[in-house]
């Protein structure tokens, strides 16, 4: 027999049953902080480093918060040829001590400007014992920076897109006609040649591939109000900046102008645009089997690179699904390599070198004698920082070295979360990554003092690398 249950139970019951859990609001927040150094500093990312007497735009620690109300993720890009960890791991303490941000969950990286000072160690697989002031600074405008931008924590929206700019990129490793003397600093000979000029007759071809995609990621708030956009691009950098004067280069260039482009100028808080290196260790804007350019005003390639990428940003924009929450996750691994070291004959001829006993053709080849000597006297070993992060579906790989483009296309076929994408020069600064490939060829990159870790070390980051996108999928 059915049993008719009063009405006045039935309201009751749906009283007193709790209601499904409401969905964590997915917030974010981004702020920058200046870290222009003084004048006088020296300018770095060549072998002359002049001091620095003007500034043609200002360098910033640009920051980004995201929280998907369990898990809180920041990431920092400096606008510096390079970071050294020792830095970074300051900055994050100065960050976990006054935040609820897990150290695991920092991503902090370099922009790879040539035309700021650096904040690397004189060696970085042997580091300096103390910061100097300028890293001192450098590590505490970054924490200020990530507390702003947790201030600055609003419900947002997220949603991330691509866009191929290839005009843009050329690998700058060439091989060369038979014949073409090649001879390295370091007693050697090379395949290939790094920067071979434009209409050289002896050019042949590149020596390795180009990655014209720009990733980016995009977050408003629920009202509208652009938060910030964060893209990635593998292009070493630009130049064309004044002897002397300090610039954040095309990353910024970037950065402002898709703050016009998206009307995002003056909001409060305000709008922050954040450019990351992706894997350039073999790739800059000069493409030496084309035309020389004409004579170009300072600044003037950057404006126009600039222009190109965040043209085509804006434009694959328009079609970016916004997702009300995503889940983020971070992974992080230390991983150990040998450290290069140079062998008894390397050591004797740069001791002979430095003593002005033997004068071989060539530039180089007492900074490198240097080197040799520095890396004879440093640790076997190394430890690195690598990290994974994932904003939904998206995988972000973090490498601390200058990663050749090969690795990141790599990760990117491979990796089991779609898209992918790798910043370079993050949470630390070791040099250049070639592969085992390109190191059997020679070239700058591959010059011991240029490159200070194992042959195979970007095959064992690589994998360490995917093992981590792979836990977090």
């Amino acid at each position: 027999m059915t049993r008719l249950v009063p009405a006045w139970t039935c309201l009751l019951l749906s009283v007193l049953t709790p209601a499904t859990a409401a969905q964590p609001v997915f917030r974010a927040g981004a702020a920058t902080s200046n870290i222009t150094p003084p004048l006088g500093e020296l300018i770095v990312g060549n072998f002359v480093t002049p001091p620095a007497e003007r500034v043609h735009d200002e360098l910033h620690a640009r920051c980004l918060v995201l929280d998907d109300g369990k898990t809180r993720l920041a990431i920092v890009v400096c606008d510096n040829v390079g970071v050294s960890r020792e830095v970074f791991d300051r900055a994050k303490r100065l960050v976990v001590e006054s935040t609820k941000i897990p150290l695991d969950h920092l991503l902090m990286s370099s922009t790879h400007t040539h035309s700021a000072t650096s904040a690397r160690s004189t060696n970085s697989v042997n580091p300096d014992g103390e910061l100097n002031d300028y890293q001192s600074f450098v590590a505490r405008r970054i924490a200020d920076g990530v507390r702003r931008a947790l201030a600055n924590l609003a419900p947002a929206q997220i949603g991330w897109g691509s866009a191929d700019v290839p005009a843009q990129v050329f690998n700058r490793r060439y091989h060369m006609k038979p014949g073409t003397e090649l001879l390295n600093p370091l007693g050697g000979s090379d395949q290939v040649k790094m920067n071979p000029g434009v209409a050289n007759p002896n050019v042949v071809k590149p020596a390795g591939p180009t990655d014209p995609q720009v990733s980016f990621i995009s977050v408003k708030s629920t009202d509208g109000r652009p938060i910030a956009l964060l893209a990635n691009y593998s292009l070493h950098y630009v130049g064309g900046v004044p002897t002397g004067e300090i610039s954040a280069d095309y990353f910024a260039a970037f950065a402002d102008k898709v703050q016009q482009k998206l009307n995002a100028d003056r909001l409060d808080p305000p709008f922050v645009g954040i450019m990351t290196n992706g894997t350039s260790g073999d790739v800059n804007n000069v493409n030496a089997l084309g035309p020389k350019r004409g004579k170009q005003k300072p600044y003037e390639q950057i404006d126009k690179v600039a222009t190109e990428i965040a043209d085509a940003v804006i434009k694959a924009h328009a079609d970016v699904k916004f997702h009300d929450h995503v889940p983020l996750r971070a992974a992080t691994r230390e991983l150990t390599l040998k450290v290069r070291k140079p062998t008894p004959e390397m050591v004797d001829r740069a001791k002979r070198i430095l003593s002005g006993e033997i004068k071989p053709p060539g530039t180089l080849n007492e900074p490198y004698a240097r080197r040799t000597l520095q890396l004879a006297e440093s640790p076997d070993e190394v430890t690195v920082p690598l990290q994974a992060v994932a904003i939904g579906d998206l995988g972000i790989a973090a490498i601390p070295f200058e990663v050749f483009t090969a690795t990141g296309l790599e990760i990117k076929a491979k990796s089991p979360l779609k898209p992918a994408f790798t910043i370079s020069l993050a949470n630390g600064s070791y040099g250049y990554l070639p592969t085992p490939e390109q190191h059997a060829l020679g070239g700058y990159e591959t010059w011991l003092g240029t490159n200070r870790v194992e042959v195979e070390a970007s095959t064992k980051i690589t994998a360490a690398i995917l093992d981590l996108l792979a836990r977090l999928k």
